[in-house]
């Protein structure tokens, strides 16, 4: 009899031992870049995409500031919902900044992709004309930042080099997520060595994936040799519990139905299928550019985007204090120092 209690009592705590023993993942930060410390209270949309060369605007309100920072983020092959990436845009927005996210499709197949990157400058004009007009904050275009996922990122990296020839203002911030055209040649540079010096540049790229890979990336990375404030930073799959940190392609996914325009595609469907808000995104893609922005405004936060420094690296603990699997940087040697020797 004593023997069946002490049975029961076990059986009994064993759920709640189990319960106690749960791994989980860090939630955003409250401070510092990529972090929930907004200034703005609400966000203006507006929609201006019903053509190809359309794009969509997102404005801080409550309180509405007279002037804010413009960052230019352009979707993957497909990407015309801005849905997609809401939750990012949101977290851009409520920091500060206004969002201009061009449209450069018309549908899946057209235009061609040798003319993504001319229908996206042409967004970005209509897109400045429209924020001429009374109602709209003011937007600080210089420094102009891009922020291309996907195919996006071969475009932002076109625009970055080609900006004259686009007749867009001079990029000086470029975050290239996953950048890739697949096995798609067109909207592809021959060469990357052309990029302008003074552009800090950030390429994010995934273990696992399957779509792009790390090809047009790693090229940009090791052509782009005038552009010492360059970092090309690699994520790891980390699967120790579940939910488990994943490595694909759409790590920058970060879904919000707030945003949700009504198009549907096979991309679109993805997004609604695999995004996951998680802490590749907080330490990771919204980290970095909310670093960039600093560090290309006020020289803030410079140690967090660029220098293979440990809060580059860092992508945040599991619940039982291990950190995830950090990130892994490749910087560019100059007389054999690195490139944050030579900023400090």
């Amino acid at each position: 009899m004593k023997y069946q209690n002490i049975f029961k009592i076990g059986i009994f705590f064993l759920p709640v031992l189990c319960f106690s023993q749960e791994i989980t993942l860090p939630e955003q930060p409250t401070f510092g870049p990529g972090g929930s410390e907004y200034v703005h209270d609400s966000i203006f949309f507006q929609d201006f995409a019903q053509e190809a060369d359309g794009y969509w605007l997102f404005e801080p309100r409550n309180p509405q500031p007279d002037s804010a920072r413009l960052v230019i983020f352009i979707h993957g092959y497909g990407g015309y919902n801005p849905m997609m990436y809401g939750k990012w845009i949101k977290h851009l927005v409520k920091k500060g900044n206004i969002v201009l996210y061009p449209r450069y499709q018309e549908h899946l197949l057209k235009p061609l992709p040798n003319s993504f990157a001319l229908y996206t400058a042409k967004a970005i004009q209509n897109g400045l004309e429209e924020l001429k007009k009374e109602g709209h904050v003011k937007p600080i275009i210089a420094p102009l930042a891009l922020v291309g996922h996907s195919f996006g990122g071969a475009i932002s990296a076109d625009l970055a080099i080609n900006f004259e020839k686009y007749n867009i203002p001079r990029p000086k911030v470029l975050f290239l997520c996953s950048p890739g055209t697949g096995f798609v040649t067109m909207g592809r540079l021959e060469t990357y060595k052309n990029m302008p010096s003074d552009i800090q540049m950030l390429i994010m790229v995934s273990q696992d994936d399957y779509v792009v890979g790390d090809e047009l990336g790693v090229q940009i990375f090791q052509e782009a040799t005038e552009v010492e404030d360059r970092n090309l930073i690699r994520q790891y799959r980390d699967r120790r519990s579940k939910p488990s940190v994943n490595a694909y392609h759409n790590e920058s996914y970060s879904l919000d139905k707030d945003f949700d325009s009504g198009h549907r595609n096979r991309t679109v469907n993805r997004a609604l299928y695999m995004s996951e808000l998680n802490p590749v995104d907080y330490f990771g893609y919204w980290k970095f550019l909310d670093a960039l922005l600093d560090c290309s405004t006020n020289g803030n936060n410079c140690e967090f985007a660029f220098g293979n420094t440990q809060k580059q690296r860092f992508l945040g603990l599991w619940s039982d204090g291990t950190p995830i699997k950090e990130l892994e940087v490749e910087v560019p040697f100059i007389n054999d120092q690195y490139s944050e020797d030579i900023r400090h």
